[in-house]
């Protein structure tokens, strides 16, 4: 059961536009609420990873450094050096869709962008965003890029 004095507001962090403003509304409403923000990236190895001829990722690259580096770039630069509310970075291996099911499990609350790296241009929803919605214990806000509003301060 989420904590109601300090709601924990799990937000999925790929990069993308979309999670950059979920971010953002995430540690918004944090602030509003007094809660704490966890922030999770997940990170696979390239579908084409392992199988005979095809091209291997050269020694250098490394899917859950890329992963970590993207999400401390964006909570730096959406909440600041020292953020006004607690976020807490998560790096996980897997699925990102049931790496956010699973960080949500005891969360108030799952943030995550409309649409991540992969989606189409003219979805409404990502295959990410979509899976969290048919299957999360808790609510979940889907922050659409580009919307005008876009903060929790504005929802309502």
């Amino acid at each position: 059961m989420a904590n109601s004095a300090n709601p924990r507001i799990v937000v999925g962090v790929d990069g993308s536009p979309a999670s950059q403003q979920a971010l953002r509304w995430a540690v918004d409403y944090a602030r509003l609420v007094g809660g704490t923000v966890h922030a999770v990236a997940a990170w696979e190895y390239p579908a084409f990873y392992g199988f005979a001829g095809a091209s291997v990722p050269s020694p250098e690259f490394n899917p859950e450094e890329l992963a970590g580096r993207i999400l401390s770039q964006a909570v730096t630069e959406i909440a600041g050096a020292r953020p006004e509310v607690p976020v807490v970075e998560s790096v996980v291996p897997g699925n990102a869709a049931q790496a956010l099911l699973e960080a949500s499990g005891a969360a108030a609350l799952l943030v995550v962008g409309s649409r991540g790296r992969g989606g189409f241009a003219g979805a409404l929803l990502g295959s990410v965003s979509r899976h969290v919605t048919e299957h999360a214990t808790c609510p979940v806000v889907v922050v659409r890029h580009g919307v005008a509003g876009g903060t929790a301060g504005d929802a309502g």
